[in-house]
């Protein structure tokens, strides 16, 4: 029987919208289909290995982004373990925290560095309902499905040329700036159709990262399956399908607003 470790990282610190559901869903959709799988939580006081199958980071406000990137640097088991390929899926503060720099009470302050970005504040709150088209850049490539989350966040988000985005915005604000604003301008085309066009999230290497709320793995199942089939090192199209009526409707509702 396959097993599977989820970290879930710092969920006293990133915890304030409900993230902590991304572990539980890949948590559940793992033992539909059989594998022996089990979340591991790291807060505060704890040190992060490098041994997990799959680490998740939730959002958070400006206190709680220093405190988190502050505790990342001093336990580095996350890049170590995005260095060996695990697969980290990051939301909102969480995807701040990954990059160079950030804002946080109107200082610029220093990321862990495992995404190549920059976040500087928006002039006004980006809140609603957030939908893109997979960008199928790096380790996305087997998404095909549309991708739906809520946003409620101050960060606008510069891609550099290592990064690529998650999906090209068909609504709502996602990063902030155009696909081709500072150095992405110089990426790979993959990361939009235009450089002019909208963009949420981030991918790099095994990271994936959004400002979707939702939880976003449970309005995104086959983006939840694709985390699991990185982590089982196989690819999407074998994992078993499951036919769940109950997050199929939810995704129709929430595709419809």
């Amino acid at each position: 029987m396959p097993k599977l470790t989820i970290g879930l990282v710092l969920p006293d610190v990133l915890g304030t919208y409900g993230d902590d559901g991304n572990a539980l869903v890949l948590r559940e959709r793992a033992r539909l289909r059989g594998i022996d799988v089990h979340i591991e939580r790291f807060l505060l006081n704890d040190d992060i290995p490098a041994t997990c199958d799959i680490y998740t980071l939730g959002g958070g406000e400006d206190s709680a982004q220093l405190i988190a990137a502050a505790r990342l640097n001093a336990s580095p088991g996350l890049q170590a373990a995005a260095a060996d390929g695990r697969p980290v899926f990051a939301v909102c503060a969480g995807l701040q925290v990954l990059g160079h720099t950030f804002r946080a009470h109107g200082e610029e302050v220093e990321g862990v560095g495992l995404l190549d970005i920059t976040t500087s504040p928006l002039d006004t709150r980006a809140t609603g309902e957030l939908l893109s088209e997979p960008t199928q850049a790096g380790i996305t490539a087997e998404l095909t499905e549309p991708l739906t989350g809520f946003e409620n966040h101050m960060g606008a988000t510069v891609l550099g040329p290592e990064a690529q985005a998650l999906g090209v915005v068909t609504r709502g604000v996602g990063n902030g700036v155009p696909a081709g604003a500072g150095a992405a301008a110089t990426a790979a085309p993959s990361t939009a159709t235009r450089t002019d066009a909208k963009v949420d999230g981030v991918v790099q290497g095994s990271v994936i990262a959004t400002y979707m709320h939702g939880p976003a793995l449970a309005r995104n199942p086959q983006l939840a399956d694709l985390l699991i089939a990185r982590a089982l090192d196989v690819p999407l199209a074998e994992l078993a399908p499951l036919d769940l009526e109950d997050v199929a409707q939810l995704r129709r509702e929430r595709l419809a607003k």
